[in-house]
């Protein structure tokens, strides 16, 4: 069965978790933040978070809010996971796939802050507020920037992952043998009455 699952959601929310399983199960991975980290690279940045969220945006600026998901396209392969979907025109470009599906992936803030944590990659807030602060900036109003929420409110299955992983893997195997049916092309989030 063909399948792109996008993947979206705050920070620690589990995303990665969901596309290191669904690897498992035949996936191939593709995150738009290495998209992100490619670029970094090329400009001579260390790939922390705060750089990455500057780049990512600085790449929207230059070429349009839609394209991380560009760069991602000729990549996939009809069964993929595409993690760090942060801007609606990403969505809009990914739902020109037949089998695109959007899933939102959410956990309580304190439940994030200590898998951010435990993970601790670099450039991670190191304190609660910090972690908020962070999250403020992934929510802006520019439509050229981060607009994590309303990327959120774009998702076709929500996922809570706030439990154990056994409850996570069971979701996901549930939402693997009945996927919601795709949306199809989108609504441009720049110009609404341009259909993608």
């Amino acid at each position: 069965m063909k399948l792109v699952l996008g993947l979206t959601g705050p920070n620690a929310s589990g995303k990665g978790e969901i596309a290191t399983y669904l690897a498992g199960r035949g996936f191939t991975l593709h995150s738009l933040s290495d998209v992100v980290r490619e670029e970094a690279a090329a400009r001579g940045l260390r790939p922390e978070r705060e750089h990455l969220i500057r780049i990512g945006n600085l790449l929207r600026d230059e070429h349009g809010p839609g394209v991380l998901a560009e760069r991602i396209l000729l990549r996939l392969t009809g069964r993929d996971v595409v993690d760090s979907i942060r801007n609606p025109a990403e969505v809009a470009v990914l739902r020109r796939l037949p089998h695109f599906i959007l899933a939102g992936v959410r956990a309580p803030l304190e439940v994030r802050f200590h898998r951010s944590l435990q993970r601790a990659r670099p450039g991670d807030p190191r304190t609660l507020d910090e972690f908020r602060e962070r999250e403020l900036q992934e929510n802006s109003q520019d439509p050229n920037a981060q607009q994590l929420l309303a990327t959120f409110q774009l998702a076709d299955h929500v996922i809570d992952n706030e439990g154990r992983r056994e409850e996570l893997v069971q979701t996901l195997e549930q939402l693997l043998d009945d996927p919601p049916q795709p949306r199809g092309p989108a609504v441009d989030p720049v110009d609404p009455g341009r259909i993608e």
